[in-house]
């Protein structure tokens, strides 16, 4: 989640919790491994679609590649 948060919507914890609709605690835990609801990852989508970001459902269940 913290990748959706840092490199898709390029907002801080505050922002991307007012965007999909959750406190920043929320956010916090879904960045310490929590997951998100099906309701709460439908606004994460929505949240992008009228930002214009491109958006992919995989981001949702696949890590980025690390590359060192």
């Amino acid at each position: 989640m913290k990748h959706i948060r840092k490199n898709v919507f390029k907002v801080n914890q505050a922002e991307f919790s007012s965007l999909a609709g959750v406190t920043q605690a929320t956010v916090s835990r879904w960045e310490n491994g929590g997951a998100p609801s099906l309701d709460e990852m439908k606004a994460i989508r929505l949240a992008a679609e009228k930002r214009n970001i491109e958006w992919d459902d995989r981001f949702f269940f696949e890590a980025p590649e690390v590359t060192a």
